[in-house]
C-alpha cells in the first residue's frame, strides 16, 4: 500500500481538532435545540424569550471542547460511533441470536 492511502484513513478531516462528522453533528444538535426552544417559548408565552443565543453558543463550545478532548485520546472516535449506529440500524445483532 502507498503512504497516501494509509495517511488518509488514519487522519480523518477535522474541524478544530474534532472529526468533521462529529463537529457537524454537534453543531446541528445545538442549532436544532435552540430553534425548538425558541418555538416552544413563542407558542407558550407569545413573547420573545429572554434566552439568548449566547447560552447555546457557550454550550456548543463546551461540548466541542469535550469532543476534542476525547478525539485527542482516541483519534478514530467518529468512526467508532458511526459504525455502532450502522450496526444498530441494520439489525445484525438480532439475526445472530439463535
Amino acid at each position: 500500500m502507498k503512504q497516501r492511502v494509509l495517511k488518509a484513513l488514519a487522519n480523518p478531516p477535522r474541524i478544530f481538532y474534532v472529526a468533521y462528522n462529529l463537529a457537524m453533528l454537534n453543531f446541528l444538535f445545538w442549532f436544532l435545540l435552540f430553534v425548538a426552544v425558541m418555538i416552544v417559548f413563542l407558542i407558550t408565552t407569545q413573547d420573545i424569550p429572554m434566552i439568548t443565543p449566547l447560552v447555546f453558543i457557550g454550550l456548543l463550545f463546551l461540548s466541542h471542547s469535550i469532543l476534542a478532548f476525547y478525539s485527542k485520546k482516541e483519534p478514530q472516535i467518529a468512526q467508532i460511533i458511526f459504525s455502532s449506529f450502522r450496526i444498530l440500524k441494520s439489525r445484525i445483532p438480532g439475526k445472530l441470536v439463535v
